[in-house]
């Protein structure tokens, strides 16, 4: 089984990964805005969507996985799912906001009044 090491990465201007040393990684994250997405589901439940630059793909090939969705608070509370792209974190948040919502029965009435979950 291969073990990698630490990775870092920022975003470019197009939200593109960069590879970079750890300290210039530290130094891009005390200013950057990191936020993918983030929704209120309800008072007591949200979900986040951040590009943490650390990849967390620590065994294995693949690209790096370097932004992350998080649930907090109601039945899926801490639950996580992580990305290579900026483009598939915000389809994975989309898909976390269903997740959690569905979690607690709550349904979007659409404009033309059908429901969804």
């Amino acid at each position: 089984m291969k073990i990698r090491g630490p990775s870092y990465y920022v975003l470019d201007a197009d939200n593109h990964l960069v590879p970079v040393d750890m300290w210039t990684w530290a130094m891009w994250l005390e200013g950057a805005n990191r936020h993918v997405a983030d929704t209120g589901i309800t008072s007591q439940v949200r979900v986040s969507t951040v590009f943490i630059g650390l990849d967390h793909r620590i065994f294995g090939d693949g690209p790096p996985l370097v932004f992350e969705t998080m649930i907090f608070g109601g039945p899926l509370d801490q639950e996580q799912w992580r990305y290579s792209s900026w483009d598939d974190a915000e389809t994975g948040h989309k898909a976390a906001v269903r997740k959690a919502r569905e979690a607690i029965g709550q349904r979007i009435t659409e404009e033309n009044g059908n429901e969804r979950p």
